[in-house]
C-alpha cells in the first residue's frame, strides 16, 4: 500500500518521470552518435543503422520500452503541470511573478514538450513507418547500403530541414531545464556534484540539439551541392 501511494503521489510521479527522462537522454545521445556518422562516414552510418534496424534486442525490447518512455514522459508531464496549476491557482501564480523567479524554459516545459511530441510523431511517420513498411509489409530483402541514401533524400527537402531545426531548438530549451530537473527528481543532490550536473546539463542541452540541426543542414547543403 505504501508503495502504491508513493507512486501516485507527486513525488512518485516526478521520480518515475525523471527515470523516463534519463532513459530518453541516453537514447538521444545514442541517436546523435549514429546520425553524426551520416556526415562523417556514410559506410559506418549504413552499418550502424542496419545493425540497429535488425538487432532483435533493439527491435523487440528497446523499441517498445522507448515508445512507452516517450508516451509516459509526456503524459506524466501534462498531468503534473495540470496538478501544479490547480494547486497554485490564478491569484497565487500572479503574485509569485514567475517571469522574475524562473526561466522561460522552466515556465514553458509543457508547451515545448508538446511541440517536441508533435515532431516525434512526424519523425515516426517520416522514418519509422517507411522502415516498418520496408521490412514487414513490402518484405524487401535486407539492404545494408540503403540508409544513407534514404536519409539524404529526406533532407533534400528544405521545409523538412527547417522543421528539424525548429524542433531541436525547442528540444534545447526543454533540456536546459529538464536535464537538471531530472537529476533533482531522483534525489541526485550533492554540494560536490550538483554544480557539475548543472554545467554538464547545459553543455548537453546545447551541443546535442545543435548537433542534430547541423547534421540536417549539412545533408541539405550536400544535396544542393554547396559542400
Amino acid at each position: 500500500m505504501a508503495k502504491e501511494s508513493l507512486l501516485r503521489s507527486s513525488i512518485g510521479k516526478k521520480f518515475t518521470m525523471a527515470l523516463s527522462a534519463l532513459f530518453l537522454l541516453i537514447f538521444l545521445l545514442q541517436h546523435f552518435i549514429i546520425n553524426s556518422l551520416a556526415v562523417i562516414s556514410p559506410s559506418l552510418f549504413n552499418e550502424a543503422s542496419h545493425f540497429m534496424g535488425y538487432q532483435p534486442i533493439v527491435q523487440y525490447v528497446v523499441q517498445p520500452i522507448l515508445i512507452f518512455a516517450v508516451l509516459y514522459h509526456f503524459i506524466m508531464g501534462f498531468v503534473l503541470e495540470m496538478q501544479n496549476r490547480k494547486a497554485r491557482g490564478p491569484v497565487n501564480y500572479a503574485m509569485n511573478k514567475p517571469q522574475e523567479n524562473s526561466t522561460w524554459a522552466s515556465r514553458n516545459m509543457i508547451w515545448s514538450g508538446l511541440a517536441i511530441l508533435a515532431f516525434l510523431i512526424l519523425h515516426l511517420i517520416d522514418f519509422w513507418v517507411p522502415e516498418m513498411n520496408y521490412k514487414y509489409i513490402a518484405a524487401d530483402l535486407p539492404d545494408a547500403e540503403r540508409y544513407h541514401e534514404e536519409l539524404m533524400h529526406r533532407f533534400a527537402n528544405p521545409w523538412r530541414v527547417l522543421a528539424y531545426v525548429i524542433a531541436f531548438f525547442l528540444l534545447m530549451m526543454h533540456l536546459l531545464h529538464g536535464f537538471q530537473s531530472a537529476f533533482q527528481s531522483i534525489g541526485a543532490r550533492h554540494r560536490k556534484y550538483t554544480p557539475f550536473i548543472k554545467s554538464f546539463g547545459k553543455v548537453f542541452a546545447i551541443v546535442i540539439p545543435v548537433g542534430f540541426m547541423l547534421i540536417a543542414i549539412i545533408c541539405y547543403l550536400i544535396n544542393i551541392e554547396v559542400l
